[in-house]
């Protein structure tokens, strides 16, 4: 932070001049270069996701050039209305575990279109935004308490964990004991797959230890590292040393480059009409639906809080009372960012906690995020070079970030059983039921027979009391 200090007194702020009447920046003690560094910083960092959501997205039905664009779109647009109306440092991009809810539980366990998922969300988003208005946003994040917020945190965490294993291949089905754990020996090739648990480890390996060594674009890093070792393998290795799927037998990453014509193009923007404006929402309108919007609305609204809470402490943007500057219009964009994602195809765009990495090189004001939603837009010229990424390699990162977000554990009370209990209950549930629904339902029920039971029915909030009676009558009449 010195050195940042040091880099402000040399340029002493930014004397005037549109940039600073936009983001007052000599007032936040930043300058231009510091602010666009800080962008880059952070962009790097959380660009993952323009692969990995259309990858995750696609097995929906949705077409993957489609959802790249929409991926690209809605993170820049969501990004640029952060650092403009709000002035925040703060990317934001379709959520990691909010998209692989839409995937696999309400289009693939529960069996709706995605266009009513996408009318879901886009319910969700509205309810969003009118709470952000309204005191009620006050009150949800008051009624919930802290131990069942965290445990949703980390249980969408262990839910992409579970879906980064599946995809690479580590566990396997298993008709004895359900999983098991696969040859990781095994190695295979193609654009969608097949599994190739050796080298998805690898990646996740490799992203694991640049990131706890503070290598700048880790994530990044490790996945192209991993893409190269597999383009060197097909090379010097025989061919019969691979198992490879059959629909795989086109494709390797030693013939991407020929098979794409190169790692850039201009985007073709007709991509993306299958999923535009196709958001079913009266589709969505229906009583199965509401545990659903609930989810998408929950998790959205307590990853945004904590994040954006956490990056207002570490940018240094509360005042001398504890006040978090300009808390209310970061808050108001990201639920106006959900809304405007569902347009592309997009599921909820909520704040990224990879925004801290921008702002410990000394991002403090919009400026950051309007350099990173630049970047977004130039990250649509790159979709040959994401299409010939193996997923595997990306699957590495997937199972990262659910390690970074398990994490929340840590700040749970692990000496009062009415507490952890629940927030155990939450984490495990939303990997062991395949559904992030089921696990929040099934904490809340916990939560409130152990407070009730151990005498401190006191502690239970109003708001907890209505979603109790709501879960209970979800699971009588609607099932799982």
């Amino acid at each position: 932070m010195n050195q940042v200090n040091q880099a402000y007194d040399n340029n002493q702020g930014s004397k005037g001049g549109f940039l600073e009447r936009l983001f007052k920046l000599a007032a936040h003690k930043t300058t231009p270069k510091i602010e666009m560094m800080a962008g880059l910083t952070t962009f790097v960092t959380m660009s993952y996701i323009i692969v990995l959501n259309p990858i995750i997205m696609s097995k929906t039905g949705m077409p993957f050039d489609g959802l790249f664009l929409a991926t690209c779109l809605g993170a820049a647009i969501a990004t640029i209305l952060m650092g403009l109306y709000a002035n925040w440092p703060v990317g934001l991009a379709p959520g990691m575990g909010l998209n692989a809810f839409f995937t696999f539980s309400v289009v693939g366990s529960m069996g709706y279109s995605w266009e009513i998922a996408l009318g879901s969300v886009f319910i969700s988003g509205m309810l969003f935004v009118l709470m952000s208005v309204t005191r009620l946003r006050e009150w949800m994040l008051d009624s919930i308490p802290m131990s069942l917020r965290l445990a949703m945190t980390a249980g969408v965490g262990l839910f992409l964990g579970f879906i980064g294993l599946r995809f690479t291949g580590v566990i396997v089905p298993d008709p004895n004991n359900a999983l098991a754990l696969a040859d990781l020996t095994h190695f295979g090739f193609g654009k969608f797959g097949p599994e190739a648990p050796a080298l998805g480890l690898l990646s996740f390996f490799l992203i694991a230890v640049l990131s706890y060594r503070k290598v700048f674009g880790a994530v990044v890093l490790g996945i192209g590292i991993t893409t190269l070792v597999a383009f060197i393998m097909t090379w010097i290795l025989p061919t019969d040393f691979f198992v490879v799927a059959e629909e795989a037998k086109s494709w390797a990453p030693a013939s991407g480059f020929v098979a794409y014509g190169g790692m850039l193009a201009v985007p073709d923007f007709a991509a993306i009409e299958p999923i535009l404006w196709k958001a079913d929402v009266m589709g969505a309108l229906e009583v199965a639906m509401i545990p659903v919007i609930v989810t998408f609305l929950f998790v959205n609204i307590f990853d945004t809080a904590g994040t954006l809470m956490g990056v207002a402490e570490r940018a240094n943007l509360q005042d001398k009372d504890g006040n978090i500057e300009g808390l209310s219009k970061s808050l108001k964009a990201d639920s106006i960012s959900s809304v405007i994602g569902t347009a592309f195809g997009c599921p909820p765009v909520t704040s990224y906690a990879e925004s801290a990495a921008g702002v410990s090189v000394g991002g403090r004001t919009g400026l950051t995020a309007v350099t990173i939603g630049v970047l977004f837009l130039l990250g649509m010229f790159f979709l040959p070079l994401a299409k010939m990424l193996p997923a595997f390699a990306v699957d590495g990162a997937l199972i990262y970030v659910a390690m970074l977000m398990m994490s929340s554990l840590k700040k749970i009370d692990w000496n009062d059983l009415t507490e952890f209990a629940p927030a155990v209950v939450t984490t495990v549930m939303m990997a062991f039921t395949f559904s992030i629904a089921n696990g929040i339902a099934l904490g809340f029920l916990t939560y409130t027979i152990l407070k009730v039971g151990g005498g401190k029915a006191n502690e239970v909030s109003a708001g907890v009391w209505a979603l109790t009676v709501l879960f209970i009558l979800k699971f009588i009449f609607l099932g799982h």
